[in-house]
């Protein structure tokens, strides 16, 4: 299996780092960048080429979603799991309609988050 290439972007600098943490432990990741806004994501897919972002939803500046919407329009093989304290389904939906390919609420299991992560 190749090491998947992961982009953590979320406002909230603890999220970031225990995602840092915990993720290289649990699965074959790679953590190749942060990022605490959308712009700063935008910026960070376009030079990383991540192979996966996790995408807080609620951000300054520009937010998850156009952040989203942005990154596959320049990047469409890379892969967007909405990492999110919100579940419902409004939110689910204009999640999708950005074109986000996973949704993973916060403070689920860390194995629903690897597994979303590992899904091709």
């Amino acid at each position: 299996m190749n090491t998947i290439r992961v982009l953590i972007v979320d406002d909230v600098p603890q999220v970031r780092r225990e995602l840092r943490t915990l993720l290289p432990l649990v699965g074959d990741i790679q953590i190749v960048g942060e990022a605490a806004n959308g712009l700063e994501a935008i910026e960070q897919a376009a030079a990383l080429q991540p192979d996966v972002v996790l995408m807080d939803l609620e951000m300054p500046i520009v937010d998850g979603c156009e952040a989203t919407r942005q990154i596959k329009t320049g990047y469409p093989v890379c892969r967007v799991i909405a990492l999110t304290i919100y579940n419902g389904e409004a939110e689910r939906r204009r999640a999708a309609q950005a074109g986000v390919d996973a949704f993973v609420v916060k403070g689920a299991p860390m194995a629903a988050l690897v597994k979303a992560i590992c899904q091709r």
